[in-house]
C-alpha cells in the first residue's frame, strides 16, 4: 500500500511532462523532506508506458557498479519461492550492452534476475537505452525506495560511484542522502578498505555510527596485522555477518584508546519555497533539533505542521523500523 507523502509540497517534484526523469538534488534540505514513495515514483517512470519482453538471463550482464554484498540470504531465498508459485510480478530494467549486440546490462532488479536464471525461466525486463549517469541514479532510487540495502552496502556504493567520476550531487541523487550523509558513507570507505567491508559482510544490524567506529579504528596503520589476523581465522570466517563485525570491533578496541565524545556542531539548514512567503531555519546538533521561521505564511505553515506532528511520528516510526 502506498504511504502518503506528508511534506508533499515541500520541496520541487520532477516535471510529470518532462521526457526523461529530473533530479533537482540541491542542498542536504530537499533530502529531509524526501519520501520513500518519491524514490519509488522515480524508479517506476522507467518502466512506465514501456513493453516488456522476456530474455534469457544468460544474455543479461550484471550492473557495472555492484550495490550489495550479499547473494543468498533469506530474502531472496523467499523472493525465489515468491516467483516459482505466481510468476515475476514486477519488470527488471535493463539497458543495451554497450560494447556487445544482443546483451544487455542491469540497471535494477539484480535479485529477479538471479531468480530467473536459478529456476531456469526467462526474466520479464524493459529494456531502455539510457547513459551511465541516468543508469547509477535509476539503480541506487530503486535500492533506495525499496529499503532493503544496509548501510555499509550504500557506503560502499558510494565509494564506487565516487571512484568511477560521479561528483556528489549524482551520488546523492542516487542514495537519497543529503551531503553529509554521503560524505560520512565515503568517509567510512577511505578508513575501511573494501576487502574488510567483502569480509565482513552486510551486517544488516549494524548502524552507521558503529560503522564510523570501526572505521576509525581500521584506519590506524598500527592495527593493520590485528585486522588481517583475526580475518585469517577459520572461527571469524563461521561467523555470521553481525557477529564478524562485533569479533572485529572488539578486536581491535582491546587496544585502542578511550575515544572523548565531543558534542557535535550544530547543522544549519535554511529552505524557502519558490514564492518565499516561507523562510524556514533548522538547526540540527545530533541531540537536539529546532525548527523557526518566520515571512508571510510562517505562522498559517506551521500550525499546519503542528497539527499533523501525530501523522508525521508515526510515518517516521514505520520508516525507522524498516
Amino acid at each position: 500500500m502506498a504511504r502518503k507523502n506528508l511534506l508533499e509540497g515541500l520541496t520541487d517534484m520532477p516535471d510529470e511532462n518532462a521526457g526523461a526523469p529530473n533530479y533537482p538534488m540541491r542542498g542536504a534540505g530537499r533530502s529531509l523532506v524526501r519520501s520513500l514513495d518519491e524514490l519509488a515514483k522515480q524508479a517506476e517512470k522507467f518502466l512506465e508506458g514501456e513493453a516488456v519482453v522476456e530474455l534469457d538471463p544468460d544474455v543479461v550482464e550484471a550492473s557495472f557498479v555492484k550495490d550489495r554484498l550479499t547473494e543468498d540470504d533469506e530474502e531472496f531465498r523467499a523472493l525465489v519461492e515468491a516467483i516459482r508459485a505466481r510468476g515475476q510480478d514486477t519488470p527488471i530494467l535493463v539497458r543495451p550492452h554497450a560494447k556487445i549486440d544482443g546483451r544487455y546490462q542491469v540497471v535494477f532488479g539484480h535479485r529477479r534476475l538471479r531468480a530467473a536464471r536459478e529456476l531456469g525461466r526467462n526474466v520479464r525486463a524493459v529494456v531502455k537505452a539510457i547513459d551511465d549517469r541516468t543508469h547509477v541514479i535509476a539503480q541506487g532510487q530503486e535500492n533506495s525506495a525499496r529499503a532493503d540495502l544496509t548501510f555499509i552496502e550504500r557506503a560502499l556504493f558510494a565509494g564506487r560511484l565516487e571512484e568511477l567520476g560521479y561528483d556528489r550531487d549524482v551520488i546523492s541523487s542516487a542514495l537519497a542522502a543529503n551531503a553529509a550523509s554521503v560524505s560520512k558513507m565515503i568517509s567510512v570507505m577511505d578508513r575501511i578498505s573494501p576487502e574488510v567491508v567483502q569480509a565482513i559482510g552486510p551486517a544488516a544490524g549494524v548502524g552507521r555510527e558503529r560503522w564510523v567506529a570501526l572505521s576509525l579504528l581500521a584506519g590506524k596503520a598500527s592495527n593493520s596485522a590485528d585486522i588481517a589476523k583475526l580475518m585469517e581465522e577459520d572461527s571469524f570466517r563461521q561467523l555470521p555477518s553481525d557477529k564478524r563485525f562485533e569479533a572485529l570491533y572488539t578486536g581491535l578496541n582491546k587496544s585502542a584508546r578511550p575515544v572523548r565524545k565531543t558534542q557535535a556542531a550544530a547543522t544549519k539548514i535554511k529552505w524557502q519555497p519558490r514564492d518565499k512567503a516561507v523562510q524556514a531555519e533548522m538547526k540540527n546538533d545530533g541531540k537536539a533539533f529546532s525548527l523557526s521561521m518566520k515571512a508571510k505564511n510562517a505562522g498559517r505553515f506551521g500550525e499546519f505542521l503542528s497539527s499533523r506532528l501525530d501523522a508525521l511520528y508515526a510515518q517516521f516510526l514505520a520508516e525507522e523500523s524498516k
